[in-house]
């Protein structure tokens, strides 16, 4: 494994927040670089009797390496970059144990590379990416990376066709040195940046724009990430026999956690919470 290694720690604290802020402190690495496991939501007791503190498990998202040289600045290219297929995963009908999961970040694909495989004859006529969007939407990028003072080029992929309705989307990733500022805690920043970034495109073309945003392939390592944290949950909750909870997610991560597990057999998910706080529970059947 050369230089890389997985990293996973257990933390305490007076409650969930506090365990993690000290998780991360251990571990030197922020927010959206781990997956949070809640093992204990701990209690204040009563009069401070029976008191205990919150347990988290905190595991890399990624493999992590001593730091690296800074790199030199990357220019932003001024050829467009070439188009490659960008694998978008098959529809899903919503379980019905997860129906009340209707907020959704408007026009998210997931967008894991894979290879290409042949088209079902009985998939709908493929509708292109627009290609006005993609040309604007990239000057669009470059410009704002530029007045953020952010080195960084913008690669322009296109999503692999949606199984109902035959739409393929374009997918812009971001690439450049230390752009976790661009991604924030929990891809909260990305999210933003992609929102913001959807409103000024949709207000040029006069119509809505569809695109998905992604830095450094930080959306495909989170997929990845909470695919695997979903399956081993999911073994957890059958082995104890008990709801397992996992962190506030947005979502675009909810519906990663129910689409894993919507056709396992022994567990069922659900969400819970409201606004900012709202989570997945993983329940045995």
């Amino acid at each position: 494994m050369s230089e890389y290694s997985k990293r996973e720690i257990e933390a305490r604290g007076q409650n969930v927040e506090a365990a993690v802020v000290a998780g991360l402190a251990k571990l030197g690495l922020s927010r959206s670089d781990v997956i949070v496991e809640i093992l204990d939501e701990g209690s204040r007791g009563l009069l401070g009797i029976g008191a205990r503190e919150a347990v988290v498990r905190l595991t890399a998202m990624t493999p992590v390496r001593p730091p690296q040289p800074a790199a030199k600045p990357v220019t932003p290219p001024v050829a467009r970059p070439v188009v490659q297929p960008v694998a978008k995963p098959a529809a899903v009908t919503k379980p019905p144990q997860a129906a009340e999961e209707e907020e959704t970040d408007e026009g998210d694909v997931l967008t894991t590379p894979v290879a290409t495989t042949p088209v079902a004859t009985d998939r709908p006529a493929v509708i292109d990416a627009d290609p006005e969007e993609a040309t604007l939407v990239q000057n669009l990028l470059q410009t704002m990376l530029a007045k953020m003072h952010v080195p960084a080029s913008v690669q322009l992929d296109v999503s692999e066709p949606d199984d109902l309705t035959g739409q393929c989307v374009n997918v812009f990733n971001i690439h450049g040195d230390d752009l976790n500022v661009l991604v924030g805690p929990r891809g909260e920043t990305l999210g933003a940046l992609q929102y913001i970034t959807r409103l000024m495109a949709s207000h040029q073309l006069q119509r809505r724009a569809n695109f998905v945003l992604d830095v450094q392939g930080y959306r495909q390592r989170r997929e990845a990430a909470l695919t695997r944290l979903a399956e081993r949950m999911a073994q957890k909750a059958k082995q104890q026999r008990r709801p397992i909870s996992l962190e506030p997610m947005s979502p675009y991560e909810r519906r990663i956690i129910h689409m894993t597990l919507r056709d396992h057999k022994e567990v069922y998910t659900q969400s819970v919470g409201e606004g900012d706080r709202r989570k997945v529970r993983i329940l045995p059947k």
